[in-house]
Protein backbone atom coordinates (compact mmCIF):
# COMPACT_ATOMS: atom_id res chain seq x y z
CA UNK A 1 0.00 0.00 0.00
CA UNK A 2 1.33 3.64 -0.86
CA UNK A 3 0.85 6.83 1.66
CA UNK A 4 1.13 9.99 0.55
CA UNK A 5 1.83 12.07 3.48
CA UNK A 6 2.77 16.19 3.45
CA UNK A 7 5.67 16.95 4.78
CA UNK A 8 5.10 18.99 8.70
CA UNK A 9 7.98 18.23 10.81
CA UNK A 10 11.89 18.24 10.78
CA UNK A 11 12.31 14.80 10.66
CA UNK A 12 10.31 14.56 7.42
CA UNK A 13 12.34 17.25 6.09
CA UNK A 14 15.63 15.66 6.66
CA UNK A 15 13.69 12.17 4.99
CA UNK A 16 12.83 14.29 1.76
CA UNK A 17 16.22 15.95 1.22
CA UNK A 18 18.12 12.59 2.04
CA UNK A 19 16.16 10.33 -0.43
CA UNK A 20 17.99 11.17 -3.40
CA UNK A 21 20.71 10.14 -1.69
CA UNK A 22 19.63 6.42 -1.60
CA UNK A 23 18.00 6.78 -5.25
CA UNK A 24 21.21 8.09 -6.73
CA UNK A 25 23.80 6.09 -4.72
CA UNK A 26 24.82 4.03 -7.44
CA UNK A 27 24.90 6.51 -10.13
CA UNK A 28 28.46 8.12 -10.33
CA UNK A 29 27.50 11.30 -12.00
CA UNK A 30 24.78 12.55 -9.17
CA UNK A 31 25.86 15.54 -7.66
CA UNK A 32 24.88 15.59 -4.06
CA UNK A 33 23.72 18.96 -2.85
CA UNK A 34 24.86 20.40 0.24
CA UNK A 35 22.57 18.94 3.39
CA UNK A 36 22.52 22.33 5.26
CA UNK A 37 21.62 24.45 2.29
CA UNK A 38 19.01 22.25 1.14
CA UNK A 39 17.44 22.52 4.00
CA UNK A 40 17.46 26.43 4.19
CA UNK A 41 15.96 26.72 0.41
CA UNK A 42 13.12 24.48 1.34
CA UNK A 43 12.06 26.16 4.44
CA UNK A 44 10.32 29.60 4.78
CA UNK A 45 11.78 32.81 5.95
CA UNK A 46 15.27 31.38 4.83
CA UNK A 47 13.78 31.35 0.75
CA UNK A 48 12.25 34.25 -0.80
CA UNK A 49 10.44 32.14 -3.05
CA UNK A 50 8.20 31.75 0.08
CA UNK A 51 7.86 35.67 0.65
CA UNK A 52 5.12 35.43 -2.98
CA UNK A 53 4.24 31.89 -3.51
CA UNK A 54 3.48 29.01 -1.34
CA UNK A 55 4.06 25.56 -1.61
CA UNK A 56 3.85 22.19 0.03
CA UNK A 57 6.08 19.23 -0.14
CA UNK A 58 5.07 15.87 0.12
CA UNK A 59 6.69 11.64 0.62
CA UNK A 60 5.84 8.51 -0.56
CA UNK A 61 5.94 5.82 1.30
CA UNK A 62 5.83 1.90 0.74
CA UNK A 63 5.77 -0.37 3.33
CA UNK A 64 6.95 2.36 5.94
CA UNK A 65 10.02 3.37 3.66
CA UNK A 66 10.34 6.44 1.92
CA UNK A 67 9.90 5.98 -1.84
CA UNK A 68 9.46 9.01 -3.42
CA UNK A 69 8.70 12.80 -2.73
CA UNK A 70 7.55 16.10 -4.74
CA UNK A 71 6.67 19.35 -3.88
CA UNK A 72 2.86 20.87 -5.35
CA UNK A 73 3.85 24.98 -5.47
CA UNK A 74 2.30 28.33 -6.79
CA UNK A 75 4.22 30.98 -8.10
CA UNK A 76 2.15 34.01 -8.36
CA UNK A 77 4.76 35.65 -10.17
CA UNK A 78 4.92 33.40 -13.28
CA UNK A 79 0.37 34.34 -13.60
CA UNK A 80 1.31 37.44 -12.93
CA UNK A 81 4.20 38.00 -15.91
CA UNK A 82 2.29 35.65 -18.45
CA UNK A 83 -1.18 36.27 -17.43
CA UNK A 84 -1.47 32.46 -16.57
CA UNK A 85 -3.56 30.46 -13.97
CA UNK A 86 -1.31 27.47 -13.43
CA UNK A 87 0.40 25.55 -10.90
CA UNK A 88 3.63 24.04 -10.49
CA UNK A 89 5.67 20.31 -9.14
CA UNK A 90 9.36 19.91 -8.52
CA UNK A 91 12.00 17.87 -6.90
CA UNK A 92 10.24 15.03 -8.00
CA UNK A 93 12.35 11.94 -7.07
CA UNK A 94 10.65 8.40 -7.17
CA UNK A 95 11.62 4.16 -7.30
CA UNK A 96 11.34 2.58 -10.62
CA UNK A 97 7.06 2.23 -9.78
CA UNK A 98 4.51 3.66 -11.93
CA UNK A 99 1.87 3.27 -8.54
CA UNK A 100 4.29 5.39 -6.96
CA UNK A 101 4.76 8.04 -9.36
CA UNK A 102 1.32 8.70 -10.10
CA UNK A 103 0.54 8.69 -6.77
CA UNK A 104 3.07 11.72 -5.86
CA UNK A 105 1.70 13.03 -9.26
CA UNK A 106 -1.80 13.33 -8.74
CA UNK A 107 -1.15 14.67 -5.20
CA UNK A 108 0.30 17.52 -6.65
CA UNK A 109 -2.20 18.14 -9.21
CA UNK A 110 -5.20 18.08 -6.63
CA UNK A 111 -3.31 20.16 -3.82
CA UNK A 112 -3.14 22.85 -7.20
CA UNK A 113 -6.43 22.23 -7.92
CA UNK A 114 -7.29 23.31 -4.70
CA UNK A 115 -5.67 26.37 -5.30
CA UNK A 116 -7.63 27.23 -8.34
CA UNK A 117 -5.14 26.38 -10.61
CA UNK A 118 -6.67 24.93 -14.16
CA UNK A 119 -3.03 23.07 -15.07
CA UNK A 120 0.31 21.93 -13.83
CA UNK A 121 4.03 22.67 -15.01
CA UNK A 122 7.81 20.86 -13.84
CA UNK A 123 9.34 20.22 -12.85
CA UNK A 124 10.48 23.33 -11.20
CA UNK A 125 12.71 23.73 -8.19
CA UNK A 126 10.64 26.32 -7.42
CA UNK A 127 11.05 28.63 -10.04
CA UNK A 128 12.77 29.07 -14.01
CA UNK A 129 15.17 30.71 -12.17
CA UNK A 130 16.20 27.97 -10.26
CA UNK A 131 16.75 24.29 -11.31
CA UNK A 132 14.45 23.25 -13.51
CA UNK A 133 13.76 20.65 -15.82
CA UNK A 134 13.81 16.80 -16.32
CA UNK A 135 17.21 15.57 -17.70
CA UNK A 136 15.84 13.42 -20.67
CA UNK A 137 19.20 12.99 -22.09
CA UNK A 138 22.67 13.28 -21.67
CA UNK A 139 22.85 11.15 -18.08
CA UNK A 140 26.63 9.77 -19.00
CA UNK A 141 27.62 12.92 -17.35
CA UNK A 142 27.54 15.00 -14.46
CA UNK A 143 25.40 17.96 -14.20
CA UNK A 144 27.22 22.02 -13.79
CA UNK A 145 26.25 23.74 -11.38
CA UNK A 146 22.92 24.53 -10.65
CA UNK A 147 21.55 21.98 -13.49
CA UNK A 148 19.55 18.77 -12.57
CA UNK A 149 20.50 15.34 -13.21
CA UNK A 150 17.84 12.66 -13.09
CA UNK A 151 17.36 8.95 -13.20
CA UNK A 152 15.89 7.64 -16.37
CA UNK A 153 13.10 5.88 -15.71
CA UNK A 154 11.65 9.29 -14.86
CA UNK A 155 10.83 10.34 -18.37
CA UNK A 156 8.81 6.75 -18.06
CA UNK A 157 6.74 7.77 -15.03
CA UNK A 158 6.13 11.22 -15.57
CA UNK A 159 5.06 10.73 -19.25
CA UNK A 160 2.81 7.66 -18.61
CA UNK A 161 0.64 9.51 -15.73
CA UNK A 162 -0.27 12.24 -18.58
CA UNK A 163 1.93 15.19 -19.04
CA UNK A 164 3.61 16.03 -22.11
CA UNK A 165 6.09 17.96 -23.18
CA UNK A 166 6.19 21.75 -22.80
CA UNK A 167 9.63 22.75 -23.75
CA UNK A 168 12.90 21.60 -24.28
CA UNK A 169 15.74 22.93 -23.21
CA UNK A 170 19.64 22.22 -24.32
CA UNK A 171 23.10 22.45 -23.01
CA UNK A 172 25.73 22.50 -25.14
CA UNK A 173 29.45 21.51 -24.45
CA UNK A 174 32.57 23.16 -25.65
CA UNK A 175 36.29 21.57 -24.82
CA UNK A 176 38.78 24.31 -25.81
CA UNK A 177 42.51 24.65 -25.02
CA UNK A 178 42.92 27.86 -26.82
CA UNK A 179 40.27 30.50 -28.03
CA UNK A 180 39.07 29.73 -31.93
CA UNK A 181 40.80 31.29 -34.46
CA UNK A 182 37.07 32.37 -36.18
CA UNK A 183 35.75 33.75 -32.60
CA UNK A 184 39.48 35.89 -32.35
CA UNK A 185 38.80 37.40 -36.18
CA UNK A 186 35.23 37.63 -35.57
CA UNK A 187 35.74 39.76 -32.10
CA UNK A 188 38.61 42.34 -33.21
CA UNK A 189 35.93 43.02 -36.13
CA UNK A 190 32.80 43.21 -33.77
CA UNK A 191 34.66 45.76 -31.09
CA UNK A 192 35.13 48.29 -33.90
CA UNK A 193 31.47 47.81 -35.24
CA UNK A 194 29.66 47.97 -32.23
CA UNK A 195 31.83 50.25 -30.39
CA UNK A 196 30.80 48.55 -27.18
CA UNK A 197 33.14 48.38 -24.18
CA UNK A 198 33.46 45.50 -21.80
CA UNK A 199 34.07 45.56 -18.16
CA UNK A 200 34.31 43.10 -15.69
CA UNK A 201 32.82 42.70 -11.96
CA UNK A 202 34.44 44.84 -9.66
CA UNK A 203 36.65 43.77 -6.88
CA UNK A 204 35.45 46.31 -4.34
CA UNK A 205 32.99 45.20 -2.39
CA UNK A 206 30.60 48.28 -2.50
CA UNK A 207 31.22 48.52 -6.53
CA UNK A 208 30.41 44.57 -7.05
CA UNK A 209 26.98 44.97 -5.71
CA UNK A 210 25.94 47.89 -7.44
CA UNK A 211 27.54 45.84 -11.08
CA UNK A 212 25.51 42.99 -9.71
CA UNK A 213 22.24 45.27 -9.40
CA UNK A 214 23.28 46.82 -13.42
CA UNK A 215 22.96 42.61 -13.76
CA UNK A 216 19.73 42.35 -12.46
CA UNK A 217 18.37 45.46 -14.44
CA UNK A 218 19.66 44.09 -17.99
CA UNK A 219 18.32 40.27 -17.00
CA UNK A 220 15.20 41.74 -16.37
CA UNK A 221 14.48 43.96 -19.86
CA UNK A 222 16.71 41.36 -22.12
CA UNK A 223 14.88 38.69 -20.74
CA UNK A 224 11.04 39.55 -20.88
CA UNK A 225 10.35 38.31 -23.86
CA UNK A 226 11.75 34.37 -23.24
CA UNK A 227 9.27 31.93 -22.81
CA UNK A 228 8.65 31.44 -19.31
CA UNK A 229 10.64 34.01 -18.21
CA UNK A 230 9.50 35.06 -14.80
CA UNK A 231 11.66 38.24 -13.28
CA UNK A 232 13.40 37.92 -9.72
CA UNK A 233 11.98 39.82 -6.61
CA UNK A 234 14.33 42.32 -5.15
CA UNK A 235 14.02 39.21 -2.35
CA UNK A 236 15.28 36.61 -4.54
CA UNK A 237 17.95 38.57 -6.58
CA UNK A 238 19.60 39.62 -3.33
CA UNK A 239 19.57 36.21 -1.89
CA UNK A 240 20.61 34.64 -5.58
CA UNK A 241 23.52 37.36 -5.01
CA UNK A 242 24.54 36.07 -1.50
CA UNK A 243 24.43 32.58 -2.78
CA UNK A 244 26.69 33.25 -6.15
CA UNK A 245 28.97 36.54 -4.78
CA UNK A 246 31.26 34.22 -3.02
CA UNK A 247 31.87 31.30 -5.67
CA UNK A 248 31.59 34.05 -8.39
CA UNK A 249 34.92 34.72 -10.56
CA UNK A 250 35.02 38.67 -10.42
CA UNK A 251 36.68 38.42 -13.94
CA UNK A 252 34.11 36.07 -15.68
CA UNK A 253 31.03 38.42 -14.51
CA UNK A 254 31.02 40.63 -17.67
CA UNK A 255 29.33 43.96 -18.38
CA UNK A 256 28.83 45.71 -21.87
CA UNK A 257 28.33 49.67 -22.66
CA UNK A 258 27.57 51.57 -25.32
CA UNK A 259 28.10 55.37 -24.82
CA UNK A 260 28.46 54.28 -20.76
CA UNK A 261 25.14 52.88 -21.07
CA UNK A 262 24.70 49.20 -19.91
CA UNK A 263 23.45 47.12 -22.56
CA UNK A 264 24.53 43.32 -22.11
CA UNK A 265 25.79 41.00 -19.40
CA UNK A 266 27.12 37.51 -19.05
CA UNK A 267 28.17 35.45 -15.78
CA UNK A 268 30.09 32.65 -16.42
CA UNK A 269 30.55 30.77 -13.11
CA UNK A 270 33.61 28.13 -12.58
CA UNK A 271 31.42 24.99 -12.08
CA UNK A 272 31.30 24.07 -8.51
CA UNK A 273 29.40 20.84 -8.63
CA UNK A 274 33.45 19.45 -9.10
CA UNK A 275 33.88 20.61 -5.71
CA UNK A 276 30.17 19.61 -3.98
CA UNK A 277 31.11 16.01 -5.35
CA UNK A 278 33.53 15.44 -3.04
CA UNK A 279 31.61 17.00 -0.30
CA UNK A 280 28.51 14.50 -0.57
CA UNK A 281 26.49 16.63 0.96
CA UNK A 282 27.97 17.10 4.39
CA UNK A 283 29.85 19.87 5.65
CA UNK A 284 32.73 19.36 8.34
CA UNK A 285 36.44 19.52 8.67
CA UNK A 286 37.25 17.04 6.77
CA UNK A 287 34.85 17.43 3.68
CA UNK A 288 36.19 21.45 3.79
CA UNK A 289 39.59 20.35 3.33
CA UNK A 290 38.37 18.03 0.64
CA UNK A 291 36.55 21.14 -0.87
CA UNK A 292 39.50 23.81 -0.86
CA UNK A 293 41.65 20.81 -2.48
CA UNK A 294 39.54 19.99 -5.19
CA UNK A 295 38.50 24.03 -5.90
CA UNK A 296 42.01 24.64 -7.07
CA UNK A 297 41.52 21.42 -9.30
CA UNK A 298 38.16 23.20 -11.27
CA UNK A 299 38.69 22.52 -14.65
CA UNK A 300 35.19 23.60 -16.05
CA UNK A 301 32.57 26.67 -15.82
CA UNK A 302 29.07 27.19 -17.31
CA UNK A 303 27.59 30.27 -19.25
CA UNK A 304 24.42 30.38 -17.19
CA UNK A 305 22.89 33.17 -18.46
CA UNK A 306 23.64 36.12 -20.82
CA UNK A 307 21.33 38.95 -21.79
CA UNK A 308 21.36 41.70 -24.40
CA UNK A 309 18.79 44.54 -24.54
CA UNK A 310 16.51 44.18 -27.25
CA UNK A 311 17.76 46.99 -29.29
CA UNK A 312 21.31 45.82 -29.01
CA UNK A 313 20.73 42.07 -30.30
CA UNK A 314 22.25 41.16 -33.20
CA UNK A 315 25.19 42.63 -32.94
CA UNK A 316 27.45 40.57 -31.92
CA UNK A 317 27.65 41.06 -28.19
CA UNK A 318 27.15 38.02 -27.16
CA UNK A 319 29.85 36.33 -29.76
CA UNK A 320 32.30 39.41 -28.00
CA UNK A 321 31.55 37.99 -24.36
CA UNK A 322 31.73 34.52 -25.24
CA UNK A 323 35.15 35.35 -26.89
CA UNK A 324 36.63 37.10 -23.12
CA UNK A 325 35.32 33.92 -21.43
CA UNK A 326 37.34 31.62 -23.27
CA UNK A 327 40.34 34.06 -23.47
CA UNK A 328 40.25 34.63 -19.29
CA UNK A 329 39.06 30.92 -18.39
CA UNK A 330 41.68 28.85 -20.42
CA UNK A 331 44.43 30.37 -18.95
CA UNK A 332 42.67 29.52 -15.76
CA UNK A 333 42.63 25.93 -16.64
CA UNK A 334 38.74 25.92 -17.31
CA UNK A 335 39.48 25.00 -20.82
CA UNK A 336 35.68 22.75 -20.35
CA UNK A 337 32.32 24.78 -20.65
CA UNK A 338 28.99 24.66 -21.16
CA UNK A 339 26.46 27.13 -22.42
CA UNK A 340 23.04 26.13 -20.68
CA UNK A 341 19.95 26.06 -21.04
CA UNK A 342 18.99 27.16 -24.01
CA UNK A 343 15.32 27.01 -25.25
CA UNK A 344 14.84 25.06 -28.58
CA UNK A 345 13.17 27.65 -29.90
CA UNK A 346 15.79 30.11 -29.60
CA UNK A 347 17.90 30.12 -32.85
CA UNK A 348 20.07 32.60 -32.13
CA UNK A 349 21.71 31.28 -29.77
CA UNK A 350 21.67 28.21 -31.04
CA UNK A 351 23.14 29.51 -33.94
CA UNK A 352 25.79 30.83 -31.84
CA UNK A 353 26.71 27.68 -30.05
CA UNK A 354 27.12 26.49 -33.23
CA UNK A 355 29.18 28.91 -34.27
CA UNK A 356 32.02 28.29 -31.38
CA UNK A 357 31.98 24.20 -32.23
CA UNK A 358 29.78 23.41 -29.15
CA UNK A 359 27.90 20.54 -29.42
CA UNK A 360 24.28 19.38 -27.41
CA UNK A 361 24.72 17.23 -25.08
CA UNK A 362 21.86 17.15 -22.39
CA UNK A 363 18.50 17.99 -22.70
CA UNK A 364 16.30 19.06 -20.14
CA UNK A 365 11.99 19.11 -20.00
CA UNK A 366 9.56 20.72 -19.10
CA UNK A 367 6.39 18.76 -18.83
CA UNK A 368 2.48 20.32 -18.40
CA UNK A 369 -1.00 18.85 -17.96
CA UNK A 370 -4.45 20.44 -17.60
CA UNK A 371 -5.94 20.30 -14.14
CA UNK A 372 -10.18 18.95 -14.58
Amino acid sequence: MITIKAVSTKKDLKDFIMLPFKLYKKDPNWIPPLIPDQMKFLTPGHNAFFEHSEAQLYLAYKEGEVVGRISAHTNTQHNKEHKDNIGFFGFFECVNDQEVASSLLHKASDWNKAKGKDGMRGPLNFTINDECGLLVDGFDTPPMIMMTHSLPYYQTLIENYGLSKAMDMYAYYSEKHEIPERLERLHDALLKRTGVKIHCLSKDKVQRRKDLETVFRIYTEAWQYNWGHVPLTDGEFHHLVDELLPLADPELVLIAEIDDKPVGFSLCMPNYNEVLKVMNGRVNPLTLIKAAIAKRKITSARVITMGVIKEYQNRGIDTIFHYISYKTGIPKGLVRGEFSWVLETNTMMIRVAEMLEATPYKTYRLYEKPIH
